[in-house]
């Protein structure tokens, strides 16, 4: 088992306010880690494959818990606090059976055991080319996320609504 108290995992529906925060962190001299789903979407689209939430759910989760759980490994030896825009646990949800060995990895790298979990929020919401998930599904993804979070032993830490600033002040000091 490989357990990295330093890196700290943002979660949560679509269009919540994850990458704005990291990318205010990052300007603030903070380590990140991109988001891998958008990644993902945006290359299969490219490519023209079904491997994608709307077409083939279960092969785009595999791709992105692959894709982070290899982003994960390259930055095993860090011992500087990182912040990751998504991370493992994002490609486990209930609409689809993981494979073993996916599973197996996902709970052999530990993230630190905190959490940030950011709840669907209207005011900031919005689509876009790989963000397609409407309000709803949006609102349901949340619960999900926490019911994950849980049974792979994270302690959820609901981030509040917030400006940025003070959204990275609640995040910084539960991170320390």
């Amino acid at each position: 088992m490989i357990h990295k108290p330093n890196f700290f995992v943002f979660t949560g529906g679509p269009g919540v306010g994850k990458t704005t925060l990291i990318r205010h962190l990052q300007a603030l001299g903070e380590k990140v880690v991109e988001e891998t789903h958008r990644a993902v979407i945006a290359e299969q689209v490219a490519a023209g494959s079904r491997a994608v939430p709307w077409d083939d759910f279960a092969a785009c989760c595999a791709l992105c818990v692959a894709r982070d759980i290899e982003k994960f490994d390259a930055r095993a030896g860090e011992t500087s606090r990182i912040f990751f825009d998504r991370g493992i646990l994002d490609g486990f949800d209930p609409r689809w059976t993981p494979p073993p060995d996916l599973l197996a990895a996902a709970r052999a790298r530990r993230y630190n055991r905190r959490l940030f979990v950011f709840p669907p929020w209207r005011e900031i919401y919005e689509t876009d080319t790989e963000r397609r998930q409407d309000w709803d599904e949006a609102v349901a993804t949340f619960p999900r996320i926490l019911r994950v979070a849980g049974g792979f032993g994270y302690e959820p830490i609901v981030v509040p609504k917030a400006d940025v600033a003070t959204r990275a002040a609640f995040v910084l000091d539960h991170a320390s």
